[in-house]
């Protein structure tokens, strides 16, 4: 009896990323590529339709990043499993990666041997964490006890702030309105006990909460 073909589908906004990895999938025995994205939106539609083992996410995209759209895939597909898959390994990044319900965190580096068996591992149900997100996962898990409990969405506004982007570009990227963004900055305001936005981005800095831009 020969082993089922593991469906990947490989979303990442970096067309020469993408191509790079859809060439190790289709060089790898038993693996497939159903399907390639260059954003958390479209990712999440062609899971719905083409129903993926394995989603290799970047985690940086614009729009809806990594972490947003692999919690919307775990909920709505929950026999795909997300590998993580990105250049950074930051204590924020690699928190809400597997808070989002992904069960691997690789770096762009990993050889592509090191992919392909990070893949068959996941499909067969276990975890895979590159060293180096390990200890960050780590490192994080012993700052993030006291840090405030921020939605998604807020997550995803803040981390722009830290950015650097206007409430309308904010607006713009998350096609959101921009009273919507307002709104969502005021409760964030809130939560990290912030008087303006300089503050509630130094905060959630020194809280993990987003990674340091600088």
């Amino acid at each position: 009896m020969t082993n089922p073909t593991i469906k990947v589908l490989v979303v990442d906004d970096h067309p020469m990323i993408r191509h790079g990895l859809i060439g190790m999938l289709r060089a790898a025995d038993g693996m497939e590529c159903v399907g390639e994205a260059e954003n958390g939106y479209d990712a999440i539609r062609l899971c719905n339709q083409l129903s993926p083992d394995i989603v290799l996410m970047d985690m940086v995209m614009p729009g809806m990043d990594g972490a947003a759209a692999a919690k919307t895939v775990c909920e709505l597909s929950p026999k795909t499993q997300v590998i993580v898959l990105t250049s950074f390994v930051d204590q924020t990044l690699v928190y809400r990666a597997m808070q989002s319900g992904a069960h691997g965190y690789l770096l762009k580096t990993a050889r592509a041997d090191e992919l392909v068996s990070a893949i068959r591992s996941v499909y067969s149900g276990k975890r895979m964490l590159a060293p180096e997100a390990a200890d960050a996962l780590s490192r994080a898990a012993e700052t993030s006890a006291g840090a405030p409990r921020l939605t998604d969405r807020e997550l995803e506004i803040l981390t722009l702030m830290a950015q650097g982007l206007s409430n309308a570009a904010i607006g713009s990227r998350l096609f959101i309105t921009l009273p919507t963004v307002k709104f969502h900055i005021t409760h964030i305001l809130s939560k990290l006990n912030a008087s303006n936005r300089t503050e509630a981005v130094l905060n959630a800095i020194k809280l993990h909460l987003v990674p340091d831009q600088h």
